[in-house]
């Protein structure tokens, strides 16, 4: 490992060369893609013979051999980023932990971040008032009050925790203020009286964290449980990757956003297949896409499956440092990665990919996607034509399975002297990272408010309007180019910064839209500018939702319905009943970059930043002082988690894998919201009954979400999803199972409850991509404490397979080609593993015996989806955090 000096302006830096590693090939480094030098040299800087080997640089160095090996590799990266649904119960974790070390005799003042981390405040506004100036200081005290408890808690740990930084409310959603604020490309810190330079790097606890790859910075998205790990010090074991890398070539056309190239981009690779595989993007398309494009594009890697959506660094993104006020980082990034190679220009030569695939930015049309899945791109001039044909698609088929004549169906809405149609549109929402943090597709959301404004177009006042950005940036800009108004006008006020929507926090629509929906089963809409619409997701009474971009957002508010054909019928009629179609108010890109210009500067971010971590609001919070929490056994939001007490140590270990019954029985692209919801909480659910046998009134109850600090809660919402449905659920949609000994169907908490009174082992059955979606650690948690032993899927999604592992719960994957229904299951056998008594190797293939009624028996052989010698070892000690606190137990 060969130290080298630099020097910028006049300051000596060290840095570990990759162009002088002994015994590597200097030309097979440099064709290395990116993101792999990122890993490599962080391989080499901090090989310490025992977590970091030779062998792992090694392999890291012959990539484009060793990708297929498919060896393991550990990773430390230089910071954390939390949001608040994920990274409370990751306190609560280690807080318990601080306990147990305690009770132990242990000092448990060692349970503290080894590197930084910031929690950024950013799930917990809920939409309850929208269209009106006092929206945004509304919500924001309904969101004060009634998260009062969690946020005393964060107040705690931010004094308790070393190296633990807490980004307050109504500052702005996670990745977006990490784009705009936190990240800086590189890191330094002093080491040995020298000053080290090296790559940033992160994971986040938030499976959109790969926003951040926009700027060349590797990170991605991972559950709370691997972030504590990493937090005390424990690398990240993964598989080395593959790297599919994609040319673009061409540019945009006139009309088309980044919106809809992502969705393009997702739809196209969700298709080709890239889950746990790094995507890099390359090619000469590069140089017409700006760094928030580039933005859009990385924020959706889950969408498509990837682990990253890279962009190399390059001028456009050492222009947007200075352009968001991080211009003094500049010199010595373009320095240090030249030095190492790590800089991109027009003349790189390609890097080596495991395979490439090209797309031409020229051919991208305007998109929508839905109206359940992110990766079921419609094209906008389809939209209509599609909708209604989902109509009576059937459910299997992710359609809706009515009668064609439920187009025809009406409701009256007497109060809003409108009537209610089905497609109607009854929220239209502007926010989401992905979108937000886009100028381009901001100023035109603005541009269309202001000429449909100026034409007379008027919004249905069935439609919610919500408007809430990713930081406050967007709020000046949009009021400095003067088009805040006309967003407002439309009915677009600020309703707060935070993910609200996106993340299901749509707060209620109109009452008497509400009823007509309930009363007539109508099948209505909404279009959001997020990247997330799964069922269930954005409002539990809206079962049809379409991904776009801001300005088609706007667009489709006005129409009030998804069942119009723009090119041919108008989005509404304006003064003097003047038709008025998008070609009228649609705005050019001259128009658009021609305001970017003149209103975004680099004074403008660093103004909206300079108290980011300073808010009077929060600084005024009472919360409790010491190491060690005081918990409050009264508290419906704070618990003491129960991992590390003597009922679930070695879980795992002494787990039987015989004599297991289903819990559920489960098709394809089961998400961690279906397991575990994050939206409102029903009166009638069992956690309603919980909250509400605490004394919790039916508005306080706050959203699964809020409430991930209290176990209790969180193992009766696992598998609470309204829109879940479970074949041994007797046809019954939602939350509900069949307790198989007595054929009774019961909400999934109950009959759990019923089989760990019984001593009964439970397994999961499920088809393709399970786990799809948010990297909530959760649907581990929850799924862990229910009593399940295995999940068998005919294949996983990379971030809940892991969560699943680090909760000593047991992955198992079907054969190629099998699954429950070829295999003539259905969820009522009694099921054993069998061979694995003298140990679980990686990968291996196990016997499956399941029994019928009839004691019949099926068998057939599952492959262990426990990826690596760690991830054995995590399993054999009942999941990665009791593995890690091992060590502080004396």
């Amino acid at each position: 490992m060969v130290k080298q000096s630099l020097t910028v302006e006049g300051k000596e830096y060290v840095y570990y060369s990759l162009k002088d590693l002994q015994g590597v090939d200097p030309d097979a480094v440099a064709s290395l893609p990116f993101s792999i030098k990122v890993l490599l040299e962080a391989a080499v800087r901090q090989c310490d013979g025992k977590y970091i080997t030779r062998q792992h640089v090694e392999q890291l160095a012959h990539w484009k051999k060793t990708q297929w090996e498919k060896k393991e590799i550990p990773f430390k990266p230089a910071r954390i980023v939390f949001q608040d649904f994920t990274g409370v119960p990751a306190i609560v974790d280690l807080a318990a932990m601080r306990d147990a070390v305690r009770d132990a005799g242990g000092d448990a003042m060692k349970i503290n971040p080894q590197i930084p981390v910031d929690l950024i405040i950013d799930h917990s506004l809920i939409v309850e008032h929208s269209g009106s100036n006092d929206a945004f200081k509304t919500n924001l005290e309904i969101e004060y009050q009634r998260n009062h408890e969690r946020y005393q808690f964060i107040r705690w740990a931010q004094k308790a925790f070393q190296n633990f930084r807490v980004v307050p409310p109504a500052s702005g959603i996670v990745h977006q203020v990490n784009l705009e604020a936190l990240a800086t490309v590189l890191q330094t810190k002093e080491v040995e009286g020298a000053i080290q330079v090296f790559p940033d790097s992160l994971v986040g606890t938030d499976s959109h964290t790969p926003m951040i790859n926009a700027l060349g910075i590797v990170g991605w998205g991972v559950g709370g449980i691997e972030a504590e790990a990493a937090m005390l010090g424990q690398p990240l074991y993964f598989v080395i990757p593959e790297v599919v890398g994609i040319k673009l070539r061409g540019r945009l056309s006139e009309g088309v956003t980044a919106t809809d190239l992502a969705l393009t981009i997702t739809s196209m690779l969700r298709r080709k297949g890239v889950v746990g595989k790094f995507v890099e993007f390359f090619g000469p398309g590069l140089k017409h896409l700006s760094l928030a494009d580039r933005s859009t594009v990385a924020n959706m890697a889950p969408e498509y499956g990837a682990t990253m959506g890279f962009f190399p660094t390059d001028d456009t993104a050492l222009d947007y440092l200075r352009q968001t006020g991080r211009g003094q980082h500049v010199p010595l990034a373009e320095a240090y990665l030249k030095a190492q190679g790590m800089f991109r220009t027009d003349e790189t030569p390609d890097p080596d990919f495991t395979i490439v695939l090209e797309l031409d930015l020229g051919a991208i049309q305007p998109t929508l996607a839905g109206p359940k899945r992110p990766q079921d791109r419609i094209e906008l001039s389809a939209m209509k034509s599609s909708f209604d044909e989902a109509v009576s698609t059937p459910v299997a088929e992710r359609g809706y399975g009515l009668s064609p004549a439920e187009l025809d169906k009406k409701a009256a809405l007497p109060h809003l002297a409108k009537e209610l149609g089905t497609g109607a549109v009854v929220l239209a929402a502007i926010t989401s990272c992905t979108n937000t943090s886009n100028p381009s597709v901001m100023i035109a959301a603005g541009l269309v408010a202001k000429k449909a404004a100026e034409l007379g177009l008027v919004k249905p006042s069935y439609v919610k309007s919500t408007l809430t950005p990713g930081s406050t940036v967007v709020t000046e800009y949009l009021r400095e180019a003067g088009l805040l108004r006309y967003l407002e006008q439309l009915g677009f006020y600020i309703d707060g910064y935070g993910c609200a929507t996106c993340c299901g926090n749509s707060g209620s629509l109109h009452p008497e839209v509400e009823q007509a929906i309930k009363d007539n089963q109508m099948l209505v809409a909404s279009v959001l500018s997020g990247n997330r619409n799964f069922e269930g997701r954005v409002h539990p009474l809206i079962k049809a939702n379409y991904l776009a971009s801001p300005p088609l957002v706007i667009v489709y508010a006005l129409a009030g319905t998804v069942r119009i054909d723009f090119e041919n019928e108008p989005i509404g009629y304006g003064h003097q009943n003047q038709a008025v179609y998008l070609k009228d108010i649609w705005p050019s890109n001259e128009e658009i970059e021609s305001v970017i210009a003149s209103t975004l500067r680099p004074e403008l971010f660093r103004k909206q930043y300079e108290h980011l971590f300073e808010n009077e609001r929060w600084a005024s919070i009472q919360a409790p002082e010491g190491m060690n929490y005081l918990w409050d056994e009264q508290s419906t939001y704070i618990q003491k988690a129960p991992y590390f007490t003597e009922e679930f140590a070695r879980a795992g270990a002494d787990a039987s894998l015989k004599d297991m019954r289903a819990l559920l029985l489960l098709g394809d692209s089961i998400t961690t919201d279906h397991i575990s919801p994050a939206g409102r909480i029903s009166t009638d659910s069992p956690a309603g009954v919980f909250l509400s046998d605490k004394g919790v009134k039916v508005q306080d109850y706050n959203s699964y979400g809020a409430r991930r600090g209290n176990h209790h809660v969180m193992m009766r919402g696992t598998f609470a999803n309204i829109r879940i449905r479970n074949k041994l659920a007797g046809g019954k949609e939602g939350g509900y199972t069949q307790y198989l000994p007595t054929g009774e169907i019961l909400p999934v908490y109950e009959a759990a409850m019923k089989y760990k009174a019984d001593k009964t082992g439970l397994i999961i059955i499920a088809g393709k991509e399970y786990g799809t979606g948010s990297s909530r650690d959760w649907a581990a948690k929850g799924t862990y404490l229910l009593g399940v032993k295995a999940v068998l899927a005919e294949s996983f999604e990379r971030i809940h397979r892991s969560n699943l592992v680090g909760m000593g719960v047991l992955p198992l994957q079907f054969e190629e080609g099998e699954n429950a229904e070829r295999l003539g299951l259905d969820g009522t056998e009694t099921f054993a593993m069998i061979g694995v008594e003298n140990g679980i190797e990686p990968g291996q293939k196990v016997t499956i015996q399941a029994v019928k009624q009839d004691q019949s028996v099926v068998e057939f052989r599952a492959i262990v989806r426990l990826d690596s010698n760690v991830e054995v070892e995590y399993y054999r000690n009942g999941g990665i955090l009791q593995t890690v606190l091992q060590p502080y137990m004396s």
